[in-house]
This record gives structure tokens, C-alpha cells and sequence, in this order.
């Protein structure tokens, strides 16, 4: 067993730290995931083989509680995880949240290219245009998990997809569905390579997407950014471009909540 840490100015402390302040995983290579629960899917997926690599985990004894966390810290001996004690002071100074559960993990970033998927392993999933709010994607990404839809494609760079807010947000489906970064070129090139319907949405699409169904698979749901939604170039490339009625002063839904009320209206067609 390591040695308990006791001093802010450890080593495995700068590490987690030097992480934290480098704020997106494209340049650091790592993320961290706090919390009993998230922890225990990334090593769950991980044990799964679903390309999840945890590079160590970070416990505070006199915080951690319950069976299910000792067995998260008994298993990294099993997968050859680093495992390392620390005082609830210096734990505290790491975490991110209040009233922390005394555990974290420094998770390894893996993204996808297009060109590792077609419509035999991604029948169809959603596709966000420069998407700027992290709790966004991965609420979406909790969605996508919910539908059993194949996955999350980001284009054209936008929010880091894992951020602590989208960790939190996706309730930790974000290490079970493969996240594919591209730019829209190539995904319009993929898109045409593989003959996939695309779906877009728009206020001012004439169809109500409750009209016109089923939606054929294989299916590829586009949905722009917070701000500026599909630019005309990008809704070019759809197949269908439907509106989601709204009845009162709001003109429009959240992203996150867009793109849930299309995915399940999505849901079943071509699904066995």
C-alpha cells in the first residue's frame, strides 16, 4: 500500500493540480473525475474495454464511505491501477467540489477519428457543431446513453467534452460512448461516404418534427451551437429539416433539451 500524503507540495499533488489548471484535456492529455459513482463507471468501463484508461486513483480514508468504495479501491490493485492514500486536508485542497466523497481519478483523454466508424458500428448517434457549453454535452451524451444511440460527434472544435461539467453532467456514460472530433468538412465527406440521413432542426423549418416520421437509419442528428444554431452551409448537408413547436415567449430550447426531445422522436426507427 502507498504511502499516505500528508503535504500539498507532494508531488502526485502537482500533478492533479497542474491538470486543474490547464483547464481542457486537449492540452494535458488527462482529466479528472471526482465522486464514487463516476469514478466507479470509468473503471467500469475500463474493466469493460470500452478504450477507457485510468491512470491513478486519489482517496481520502476518513472521507470515503461505503462497501462500494472500498471495492473501487481494493479493484485498481486488480487492473494495475496506481493507487494513492491522502490526508482529508490535502484532498480537500484538490477537489473541485464541495463536501467532496473522498475519491478521484486522473483519466486518460480518448477521442475517435470518423474514419474508425460506418453505419455497421454507429448506426446512428448526433453531431454538435462548435457546441460552447460543457454541461451540454454531456447531458446530451446521458441522453445518446439513454436512447442507445452509438455516440457523440464534435465538430469544429467547440466546448471540451471532458471538462468536470460534462463528466458531471453525463453521469458518467461519458466513458461508455465512443466521443469522435472532426471538422464539418470531413464530416460531410464521411457522411456522403456512408449514405447517412441527416436531421437538423431550425425555428423556421416548415415541418413539425412530429410530422413526416419514421426517420430512416443510418442516422446522423446535427444540431448547431448555443448561439448560432445550422448556418446554411450546414443545413445543406440535411436530409430534413424539422422545428419544435414553441408555445410560449421563448423562441427556442436549451441545446441539451433540443437535441433530447429529437432523439427520442428518432427513437425505434431501424432499432430492434
Amino acid at each position: 500500500m502507498n504511502e499516505l500524503i500528508t503535504s500539498r507540495s507532494n508531488s502526485k499533488v502537482k500533478f492533479i493540480k497542474s491538470i486543474q489548471a490547464k483547464k481542457s484535456s486537449r492540452i494535458s492529455g488527462f482529466f479528472i473525475v471526482e465522486g464514487i459513482h463516476h469514478v466507479g463507471e470509468a473503471i467500469e468501463a475500463m474493466q469493460a474495454g470500452k478504450g477507457i484508461s485510468v491512470h491513478s486513483v486519489y482517496y481520502a480514508p476518513e472521507l470515503l464511505k461505503g462497501d462500494f468504495a472500498g471495492k473501487l479501491i481494493n479493484i485498481t490493485d486488480t487492473l494495475g491501477i496506481a493507487c494513492f492514500p491522502m490526508s482529508d486536508y490535502v484532498f480537500i485542497s484538490v477537489a473541485e467540489k464541495e463536501n467532496p466523497q473522498g475519491i478521484l481519478a486522473v483519466v486518460e483523454r480518448k477521442v475517435y477519428p470518423l474514419s474508425a466508424f460506418n453505419p455497421q458500428n454507429f448506426r446512428w448517434g448526433v453531431a454538435l457543431v462548435a457546441a460552447q457549453d460543457a454541461g451540454n454535452i454531456g447531458t446530451i451524451m446521458r441522453t445518446i446513453d439513454a436512447v442507445n444511440a452509438d455516440g457523440l460527434i464534435l465538430l469544429d472544435g467547440g466546448a471540451d467534452p471532458f471538462h468536470s461539467h460534462a463528466v458531471r453532467a453525463s453521469m458518467g456514460t461519458l466513458f461508455w460512448r465512443p466521443v469522435v472530433e472532426a471538422t464539418f468538412d470531413e464530416f460531410r465527406e464521411w457522411i456522403m461516404q456512408y449514405s447517412y440521413h441527416v436531421l437538423g432542426t431550425s425555428a423556421h423549418a416548415r415541418q413539425d418534427y412530429r410530422e413526416g416520421t419514421p426517420y430512416p437509419q443510418p442516422a446522423i442528428l446535427l444540431m448547431g451551437s448555443e448561439q448560432k444554431g445550422l448556418t446554411q452551409e450546414q443545413s445543406s448537408l440535411c436530409e430534413k429539416m424539422v422545428s419544435i413547436p414553441m408555445k410560449g415567449r421563448a423562441s427556442s430550447l436549451n441545446l441539451a433539451v433540443a437535441t433530447g426531445v429529437m432523439l427520442y422522436a428518432m427513437l425505434g426507427e431501424g432499432e430492434p
